[in-house]
């Protein structure tokens, strides 16, 4: 089989809010070392539309914008074996301890679950009784072929919720 990927950190911090979740980095994020690298894929461009935040491909600016918008990231998946980067083809996998996760960042009060894999590996860690309110939204990589602007306004919960734990 395939050579063994591992996901990144978390990016989190105790001002972080909401925390969102991937399955694990495709091949272009593996390469750059970056939190969805692959060009096509819309998570950036969706996150600086919410947030009415000026785009840009600097790296560590794309992260500051998370953390000024209380945005925790990190993935389902520690690692697996994967040709590729389809979800599909996942081989082996050993999940990311979530749980401990949230219990050093007391603070994260939903999770929003980035395409389906990553879903269904969230309810395998935490089995059905989630402590917060999760949330499954249409994954931002181009395989999930629905319109920008309709994965986009599935995306805007993610303000509704910000808004409320704000009030």
């Amino acid at each position: 089989m395939q050579n063994r990927i591992s996901s990144f950190s978390p990016i989190i911090d105790n001002n972080s809010k909401i925390l969102i979740l991937g399955s694990i980095p495709g091949i272009k994020s593996l390469e750059k070392q970056q939190y969805y690298a692959h060009p096509q894929n819309k998570f950036w461009k969706i996150i600086f539309e919410l947030f009415n935040e000026e785009f840009t491909e600097n790296y560590q600016e794309r992260i500051n914008i998370l953390k000024k918008n209380h945005i925790a990231l990190w993935d389902v998946i520690d690692s697996c074996e994967r040709k590729g980067s389809l979800d599909s083809e996942i081989k082996n996998e050993e999940a990311n301890q979530i749980e401990d996760l949230l219990e050093d960042y007391p603070g994260v009060q939903a999770i929003f679950c980035n395409g389906g894999k990553s879903f269904k590996n969230l309810q395998k860690i935490l089995g059905k009784n989630y402590k917060i309110p999760v949330f499954l939204l249409p994954s931002t990589s181009p395989l999930h072929t629905v319109s920008f602007e309709k994965k986009l306004e599935e995306w805007k919960v993610i303000l509704k919720i910000l808004n409320k734990k704000q009030e």
